[in-house]
């Protein structure tokens, strides 16, 4: 799971608009409105290549890295905003297709930050109890003494 990004052609008002309707409505504690709505999803669903999501490429790259050492285990890449499909699309789908026991990955690897410690705990919770005969694990957070050992040996490569 990505955080995600807009693509670097998607118009910039666009997504101002709709940065700005979430921020109005996330002060007011409001509902989401139609118009936040039709934002999302546009910028979601904007057409993405490797020249205007250079992230999205990135991490579905790992995705396959990842895949490759997971001998057939079913792996979705699912994105927190701006970039489709979201983690309750990603698993709403690995349901359909039958899969029952789901463990997210967040790419997010420090502690502290709202869509690893809130968002995506909050998502989970929802999705658990609209399947409650589905396990629904989270891998996070992450071991800070594996992440710098993959880093320090990262830094010996170079």
């Amino acid at each position: 799971m990505g955080h995600g990004v807009p693509a670097t052609d998607c118009p910039g008002e666009m997504v101002i608009k709709f940065k700005s309707l979430e921020a109005r409505r996330r002060r007011a504690g409001g509902q989401v409105s139609p118009e936040e709505t039709d934002l999302a999803a546009r910028i979601r669903n904007w057409p993405r290549t490797p020249h205007n999501d250079p992230y999205k490429t990135g991490l579905e790259s790992l995705a396959d890295h990842l895949r490759a050492g997971l001998n057939g285990t079913a792996l979705a890449v699912a994105y927190n905003e701006f970039c489709s499909p979201s983690l309750e699309e990603a698993i709403e789908a690995m349901i359909t297709d039958g899969i029952r026991e789901i463990t997210v990955i967040p790419s997010m690897m420090t502690p502290g930050g709202v869509h690893s410690e809130v968002e995506i705990p909050n998502i989970l919770e929802k999705l658990r109890s609209g399947h409650p005969d589905i396990k629904i694990h989270y891998a996070w957070p992450f071991d800070l003494s594996q992440v710098a050992r993959l880093l320090t040996e990262h830094l010996g490569h170079h």
